[in-house]
């Protein structure tokens, strides 16, 4: 091997090194080189920044391509600069989804034989509970769809809210059922937030996870109705339109007694018909365990008494299943803090972990009103909890549009979507098997496997040594982290990623292909500009820039055969290794 080769190996051992270290810290976010998560955000609510310039330059169209799908291409960053911000937006909603279709159906909840469904013969193999059971199949099409399908921003949008309505494949098994949880969101995500929740509170699968299944009327289980308030709506410290607390200090939004009140309200569901055992459906009157639509009311199973609510509101004495449901998401809908409360957790996981005050209050304002107009798009349909309007208001939104972002912009690219940003940019594709119970889990990030009903990381995880300032995705960073990350290059890169499995249905592997970016290999400069570009939507700052150009110019005709190849996987490693694609600006 020649010397100069081996100081190109060297030289990105000690830049990855570096990057590594950087990244831990949080001090290496951004082409401008501050920091991704340094800076005290201010205590009240800023001016609108300056609108964004009507023409699209590169690295805007980068940017809304990072917030807005699993990854940039080359041909997405033209896409968007052809059609415009606004424009490119609204196309994407009126796509239709691309929904998860592999894994078994609802037989295991149609078995009225003694032996267990993966034991009988016609079951019976390594791949039935993968297939029937768990949520491996939907994870091949998380990944199938995130790297190869067109409609982006709804899949991107769904992952935001399955990341906030959380459900697991811990606590809850059946594959069909969570296919069709997660199918909601899809068909749900540009649709209204009351829907969305109605359709959660009523999905068996929510209430299997979090217990409201056959909910007992004289002492109900608490778990859904505590998350509906603490997560899925409200939180549980008073908030100003802006998101920030009421009056600089938390106070409580609801109590025990409140939550209490809504389990009561929210007792009277059972499982949807269609499922059976040999043992018959417990309690009597309640359906057997299926996952094949929305649970049903069983009035004998309610609780009739009056209970007094959020929002002023109350559910009546006399009450039925379905008229205290309505009237638990009319007193969440209407609650001064779910517009704020949303809306921040939206922007956090599309844009920024730390926006602005007024940037949510432009957001909250959007979902409260149920239409936002930017560009001459209207987006919404003018009722309270539209989420087109509040997407387009997220990615539309001035502070998400600067093209020079504040110091405390942007957040930690988390596992799943620097895998994706990583394929997408380099010509490739997933089946999705290499990225659950490999990468997945040493990531700490295994779709649809989140450890709690709190998804894989808090929203408000502080930042170490940056007081003030959040950063979720540090929730499951470390060192161990920070240099699997690069082992995940390497894969990719060096390993060749991974074959087509034997077992997987339709399998094609983990693959990248770096060919189209050899026709560049003689100018190392212009080769790690093109790359740059598409990690980080502009040219690298010069000192990392140059180092990397001369490690890429260490592989050349007279020391390696195949010297393109070299050059364009060495770039391709040291650019996507750097603080500045890592951290998403």
């Amino acid at each position: 091997m020649s010397e100069s080769i081996v100081r190109a190996q060297r030289l990105r051992t000690l830049f990855v090194a570096a990057g590594a270290a950087a990244l831990l810290a949080a001090c290496g976010g951004g082409n401008s080189g501050t920091a991704a998560t340094g800076g005290t955000p201010s205590p009240s609510p800023a001016p609108s920044p300056s609108p964004a310039p009507a023409t699209v330059s590169v690295r805007d169209a980068w940017r809304l391509a990072d917030q807005a799908s699993f990854g940039a291409t080359e041909a997405l960053v033209a896409d968007i600069r052809t059609q415009g911000r606004a424009a490119w937006v609204a196309a994407q909603m009126g796509l239709s989804a691309s929904h998860y279709v592999s894994g078994g159906g609802d037989a295991i909840h149609k078995n009225t034989s003694n032996t267990g469904f993966c034991d009988q013969a016609a079951n019976a193999g390594a791949n039935c509970w993968r297939d029937w059971y768990s949520s491996q199949p939907l994870l091949w099409d998380f990944y199938r769809n995130a790297t190869r399908n067109a409609d982006q921003l709804r899949q991107r949008t769904a992952y935001a809210l399955q990341q906030i309505l959380v459900v697991n494949n811990l606590d809850v098994e059946g594959t069909y059922g969570l296919r069709n949880y997660h199918n909601a969101l899809l068909d749900n995500a540009f649709g209204n937030y009351r829907q969305l929740l109605r359709k959660v509170t009523l999905s068996p699968v929510m209430g299997d996870f979090l217990n409201n299944a056959n909910n007992d009327k004289a002492a109900p289980n608490e778990n859904f109705a505590r998350e509906l308030l603490q997560l899925f709506s409200i939180g549980t410290c008073e908030l100003e339109a802006d998101g920030t607390l009421k009056g600089g200090a938390c106070s409580a939004t609801y109590n025990n007694d409140t939550v209490r009140n809504y389990a009561f309200a929210l007792t009277g569901w059972t499982y949807p018909a269609g499922g059976a055992t040999p043992y018959g459906c417990w309690p009597s009157g309640a359906n057997c365990q299926y996952y094949g639509g929305d649970m049903v009311a069983v009035a004998s199973f309610h609780d009739a008494s009056a209970r007094p609510l959020l929002s002023g509101m109350s559910k009546l004495a006399g009450s039925t299943p379905a008229s205290a449901l309505e009237t638990v998401l009319d007193s969440v809908m209407q609650h001064p803090n779910t517009a704020p409360f949303i809306a921040k957790q939206l922007i956090q996981h599309l844009v920024t972990s730390n926006p602005s005050p007024a940037y949510v209050q432009r957001v909250a304002a959007a979902f409260t009103a149920g239409s936002y107009s930017a560009e001459g798009r209207s987006f919404g349909a003018g009722q309270r909890g539209d989420l087109a309007a509040t997407v387009a208001a997220i990615l539309l939104d001035a502070e998400a549009r600067s093209e020079s972002p504040a110091r405390g912009a942007g957040k930690l690219r988390e596992p799943a979507l620097m895998f994706t940003a990583v394929l997408r940019a380099l010509n490739g594709s997933s089946d999705g098997d290499a990225l659950g119970w490999w990468w997945g889990e040493t990531l700490r990030q295994h779709m649809f496997r989140p450890p709690s009903v709190f998804n894989f990381y808090p929203p408000d995880y502080p930042v170490p040594g940056k007081p003030g300032m959040v950063g979720p995705q540090f929730g499951i960073h470390n060192a161990n982290a920070a240099l699997e990350r690069l082992n995940f290059l390497t894969y990719l890169l060096y390993w060749g990623g991974s074959d087509p499995a034997a077992g997987v249905p339709g399998a094609f592997g983990t693959r990248i292909d770096t060919a189209p970016f050899e026709a560049d290999a003689a100018d190392a400069a212009k080769l790690v500009d093109r790359l740059s570009v598409l990690a980080t939507g502009a040219a690298l700052p010069s000192g990392t820039r140059g180092r990397i150009v001369s490690a890429v110019e260490a592989f050349a005709s007279s020391n390696s055969a195949n010297w393109q190849s070299e050059r364009a996987r060495q770039a391709a490693y040291l650019v996507f290794a750097t603080p500045a694609f890592q951290v998403q600006r």
